[in-house]
């Protein structure tokens, strides 16, 4: 298992968004997707879209994802679906909104096919800050 580098408390929007990414492949999520909305939503900057393949690994997914923003003080406003766990919706209000399904719930809602127009800036947040 890969090991999760945790940022510093001052970090940045990018910061934090590259530690959810990291934390999200560290357990394994599929299909992860950053979509960047900012310029489509008045409630929230990026989605962070993940998949799991059962109950078990959204809830891991998801922990990892809280555990791993712990140390930046950044705490959800609300998480909702986590008992169940085919869709844990976790929002950060302005800065972003975790949604971490099941695959059957993931094609079912396709928030996706919704936010079309949303940029997709995944592969920028895996990269390495640039200095």
């Amino acid at each position: 298992m890969s090991q999760v580098v945790k940022p510093e408390p001052d970090a940045t929007q990018d910061d934090m968004l590259r530690a959810v990414v990291a934390a999200a492949e560290a357990r394994k999520a599929e299909d992860l997707k950053v979509l960047d909305v900012a310029t489509l939503s008045d409630f929230t900057d990026y989605f962070v879209l993940a998949s799991g393949t059962n109950e078990r690994q959204v809830q891991a997914i998801v922990d990892a994802i809280l555990d791993v923003l712990a140390p930046m003080r950044i705490k959800p406003l609300h998480v909702e679906g986590y008992d169940h766990a085919r869709w844990v919706l976790v929002d950060f209000g302005g800065d972003m909104v975790i949604h971490v399904f099941l695959d059957q719930a993931r094609v079912f809602y396709g928030l996706e096919r919704l936010w079309a127009d949303a940029e997709d800036v995944t592969e920028r947040l895996r990269s390495e800050p640039t200095s």
